[in-house]
């Protein structure tokens, strides 16, 4: 099981994570990036890699 985390105080809603996960694990709400399908994560960590703040973490 995968466990993906955001941390909302460096999230600033700029999408990537929503654009890069291949199987739409994020959707944004209220400008901030929100887990909707965790057991859909591929672990692949496109989304940690590509998150310019670091906001999103991977754990498995």
């Amino acid at each position: 099981m995968v466990e993906v985390k955001v941390d909302l105080e460096k999230c600033d809603g700029c999408e990537t994570c929503v654009d890069t996960c291949p199987v739409e694990v994020f959707e944004m709400k209220d400008q901030k990036s929100i887990v909707v399908k965790e057991e859909e994560c591929l672990a692949c960590r496109a989304c940690e890699v590509q998150c310019p703040n670091g906001a999103i973490e991977i754990i498995e």
